[in-house]
């Protein structure tokens, strides 16, 4: 199995209800390592860009929207395939369909204020984590 980095960010529903101690100890828990962490307010700009990927669908707006509401975290995962172990540790986008246990089960409000965001590939992670961080910024 390989190390890898993933790009996790704790939702403005999360950092809200003071919940990113919590989520992190489910990541550490699981073996992954918090190698890069910030907390900070996107501006439209930002999350436009960020979701960009998303800009044809109908929620796009709303997403923006919602990921500038508060204050986020954004963070960078480090472990043995970090990608597939943080989207099992978050759940289902859907919190109503997330396994019990899981952070989206656990915390999420709905679809939307879901609590966590994670890369959904390594290649994805690549590029998401250097949106927020420069190489310098991330611990080894």
């Amino acid at each position: 199995m390989a190390v890898e980095r993933t790009l996790s960010i704790l939702k403005p529903d999360a950092t809200r209800r003071n919940l990113t101690g919590a989520i992190n100890q489910r990541f550490e828990d699981a073996g992954l390592r918090i190698v890069a962490q910030r907390r900070l307010r996107l501006t439209r700009e930002q999350a436009q860009q960020f979701y960009a990927v998303h800009a044809e669908r109908a929620f796009y707006d709303d997403l923006c929207d919602y990921m500038t509401s508060g204050p986020i975290v954004a963070q960078v995962l480090e472990g043995e395939n970090a990608v597939v172990r943080n989207r099992e540790i978050m759940g289902a986008t859907n919190p109503a369909n997330a396994d019990k246990g899981t952070i989206r089960k656990d915390f999420g409000e709905s679809v939307e204020a879901n609590s966590a965001h994670g890369s959904d590939s390594p290649e994805n992670a690549a590029i998401e984590v250097a949106f927020f961080f420069a190489q310098t910024d991330i611990a080894d």
